[in-house]
Parts: structure tokens; C-alpha cells; sequence
């Protein structure tokens, strides 16, 4: 078949771009190949890649599993049956906890009220999968804040932390470090000096009886699905970043950050409200769904350092 008969006559159920992103590779061509060589004809091998593939994609397999990446926050990301794929509805999260940190460390060395933070501020990507979170992350604090952060991903799936590694290495981001870990379980033995300014996580959070299962079926269903009707990773986070305060492993005054369901916004922010979470609020993401619920540590009377309230208004909810 030509370029041109492939595009007259789309596979059925597919979206059309997914239709040429694929042929863009399969061909080894650019986009703007397809739109000024319509007369150009799949060789043997590349037509029985190419149909290979439209049959994957109409039996469920995502087109980033078969490119084996996918892009975000215009970088891109090595992806594969261990891994989520990146979404855009997270690139809200980003933007979000960038804009928190602005705010308050911008401030908080001009407010004589509160002290000095450390030289160097720590944040935590819990279930970091292939790590498109916290490389984006550390790409752009880098830029605004040379040497002042260290950004760490978690994962309790060697097989993403893996990828992640890979991940880091593609986008020539040597500074942020992956570790294994079942969420904090690895860092129970952290020292107060060591505690997280911000911790951000984009965990399990569908329900089983979820009918959009379904259509996530490549996916890697540990990294989809919790309990408690899609609650259950979300209240461990929640819970265990102030643990007890002053032993817990989110710095007073620090950030936590967490994507949930379009439909769990109401219940995370009763989460974080039980847990006596400072400045609650939810995010929507560009489609207008509650998306992302952010809290702030309490400032305890014995903590050596706290930041001051958010500056940023609350967004509409």
C-alpha cells in the first residue's frame, strides 16, 4: 500500500494520529514524509510491521508500547509493559508543585519571621515508574535552582527502575537518584536534616470495579489499582508523610502533592484534612476535572525550619 491509500482508508477504531505516528515509524520519516510522498509504497517488511502493529493497537496494546516511548513536557521517555504511560493530565502536577516552590523559597528567605531552609532541599517521587516525573522535575529545578535540589524516585518494581534509569541517562539527567522501595519503607531509618521539602506522587488510584479497566489492560495493573475503591495508596501516602510530626519524612512546612481520579477529589482532600494537612487544595487538569490535591505539612513547635503559607491563590475546584 501507498501513504496515500493508508490515510484514504484508516484501520477502523484508531485514532488517526496514533494511524500515522505509527507509519511515521515504521518508515523512519518524519510527519511532513507522509504529507509531501503519498506516493510512496511500504516495502514487504515494512507492510507487515506496519499491519502487525494496526492489529496490536485494535486489540488494546497502547502505540507507546509499541514505539516503545512516549513524549512529555516536551522531552521523551522510554516506555514499556513495566511502566504507566505518561499522560498529559500530569504535566498539571509539574506545573503546580514548580509554581509552589517558586513561591515559597522565593519568599521565605526574605520573611525575617521564619528561619533559614537548608543549602540543599530534598524531593521524593513515591512510585516513580519510568521516572518521567522526577527527571522533569530535576531537569527543571536545575534551571532555576543550580545544585539546590535533590530530587530521588522511588519504585518497588525493579523492572521500572530500570526504564527509569534509562530514562535519566536519554535525557542526560545524571543528578536524580532511583531507588527500589515500597513506598517509604526504605527510608524509615531518615534522619531530620534528611526529611523531604516536597513529596509528589502519581500512585495507584483506580478501583477494581472500575469500568475503564478495561481499556488499560497492557498497563501494569499494580500501578493502576488500589483498594478501598482506588483510596488505599493514597491514604498510606498521606498518612505517613507527617507520620508523627517530628518522625515523619515531609519537612514542616513542605509540600505533598498527589494525582488521583477525576472523581476523588472530595474524598483525598478529607485524606489530607484527617491528617491535619495545612493550605488543602484541589487542581483541576486541562480538561476540567479535579485531578491533583495538594497539602502542607503543619509547622510543629520543635521544627528547626518552616516555610511560610503558599502565596499561590486557590484554584478553582
Amino acid at each position: 500500500m501507498t501513504i496515500e491509500e493508508i490515510k484514504r482508508h484508516l484501520p477502523a477504531g484508531l485514532p488517526s494520529h496514533w494511524v500515522q505516528d505509527w507509519l511515521c515509524h515504521v518508515i523512519n520519516q518524519s510527519p511532513t514524509f507522509l504529507y509531501s510522498h503519498g506516493d510512496y509504497e511500504l516495502n514487504d517488511s515494512e507492510q507487515a510491521e506496519f499491519d502487525d502493529g494496526i492489529a496490536k493497537m485494535q486489540a488494546g496494546t497502547p502505540l507507546a508500547y509499541l514505539t516503545g516511548k512516549q513524549a512529555f513536557w516536551d522531552l521523551e521517555f522510554i516506555v514499556n509493559e513495566h511502566t504507566l504511560i505518561p499522560r498529559s493530565d500530569t504535566e498539571v502536577l509539574i506545573e503546580q508543585v514548580l509554581a509552589w516552590i517558586d513561591a515559597n523559597y522565593q519568599t521565605s528567605a526574605e520573611d525575617n519571621n521564619y528561619t533559614e531552609t537548608p543549602a540543599t532541599k530534598r524531593l521524593l517521587d513515591l512510585g516513580t515508574g519510568s521516572g518521567f516525573i522526577a527527571i522533569t522535575l530535576e531537569i527543571e529545578l536545575h534551571i532555576s535552582y543550580t545544585g539546590e535540589w535533590q530530587v530521588i524516585g522511588v519504585d518497588n518494581s525493579a523492572e521500572a527502575l530500570t526504564i527509569a534509569r534509562q530514562n535519566a541517562k536519554l535525557n542526560q539527567v545524571p543528578n536524580v537518584t532511583f531507588m527500589q522501595s515500597d513506598w517509604y519503607a526504605t527510608l524509615d531509618s531518615i534522619d531530620e536534616q534528611d526529611k523531604f521539602a516536597v513529596i509528589v506522587s502519581n500512585p495507584p488510584y483506580i478501583s477494581e470495579s472500575d469500568a475503564h479497566l478495561a481499556n488499560l489492560k497492557t498497563e501494569p495493573h499494580t500501578a493502576l489499582v488500589a483498594d478501598e475503591g482506588g483510596l488505599a495508596d493514597i491514604r498510606h501516602i498521606v498518612k505517613y508523610a507527617p507520620k508523627f510530626l517530628q518522625t515523619g519524612y515531609l519537612q514542616a512546612g513542605g509540600l505533598l502533592a498527589i494525582e488521583h481520579g477525576h472523581d476523588q477529589g472530595e474524598a483525598v482532600r478529607a485524606i489530607f484534612n484527617h491528617y491535619s494537612f495545612d493550605d488543602v487544595r484541589t487542581v483541576q487538569d486541562y480538561g476540567g476535572n479535579e485531578r491533583l490535591t495538594m497539602g502542607v505539612m503543619p509547622c510543629g513547635q520543635k521544627a528547626t525550619w518552616c516555610l511560610p503559607p503558599s502565596t499561590l491563590s486557590k484554584p478553582a475546584s
